[in-house]
C-alpha cells in the first residue's frame, strides 16, 4: 500500500503502472461506469488535481485479510480549480475515506472506494453545513 499512496499522492503514471494492474477495475461514485487499469485510476487521480492541486492523501489505517485490504485515508487540499461544476473556492478540505483494494500477484486488482464527498461538496461552500 505504501508504493500505492506513493502513487496518489504524486500521480506518477510509472508508478502507477508498477502498482496497479492493467486489468484492474475500480468503482468510484463520480463515474457511473467502472474505471479500469492504470489510464482509469490516473483519470480519477487527474481530475481531483484539477481541483485540488495539493491533494494529498493521508493512509491513517488498515486491515488485511488474504487479497483484500481495507483502507481508511484523511485527503485534504484546497480547492483552486472547478470540482463537479463548482468553480474554486480557495477553501482548505479536510475529510475521509474508506477504501477496499483487491490485490493479485501484488498489484492492485480491484478498488471500491468511498470518500466522504458530502464533506468536500460542504467544505468547498456548494452545499450548506448542517
Amino acid at each position: 500500500m505504501n508504493r500505492f499512496v506513493e502513487f496518489i499522492n504524486t500521480g506518477n503514471e510509472d508508478l502507477a503502472r508498477e502498482v496497479i494492474s492493467p486489468d484492474a477495475v475500480f468503482h468510484a461514485p463520480s463515474h457511473p461506469e467502472p474505471l479500469r487499469g492504470p489510464d482509469g485510476y490516473l483519470e480519477v487521480i487527474g481530475m481531483m488535481r484539477s481541483a485540488f492541486p495539493d491533494v494529498q492523501w493521508m493512509l491513517e489505517e488498515t486491515v488485511t485479510e488474504r487479497d483484500t485490504v481495507a483502507a481508511r485515508f484523511t485527503m485534504r487540499g484546497t480547492h483552486d480549480g472547478e470540482f463537479f461544476g463548482i468553480p474554486a473556492s480557495g477553501n482548505k478540505i479536510s475529510v475521509q475515506a474508506m477504501n477496499f483494494y483487491y490485490l493479485a500477484d501484488g498489484r492492485i486488482v480491484g478498488e471500491r472506494g468511498q470518500p466522504d464527498l458530502l464533506g468536500v461538496m460542504q467544505q468547498i461552500g456548494a452545499v450548506p453545513a448542517p
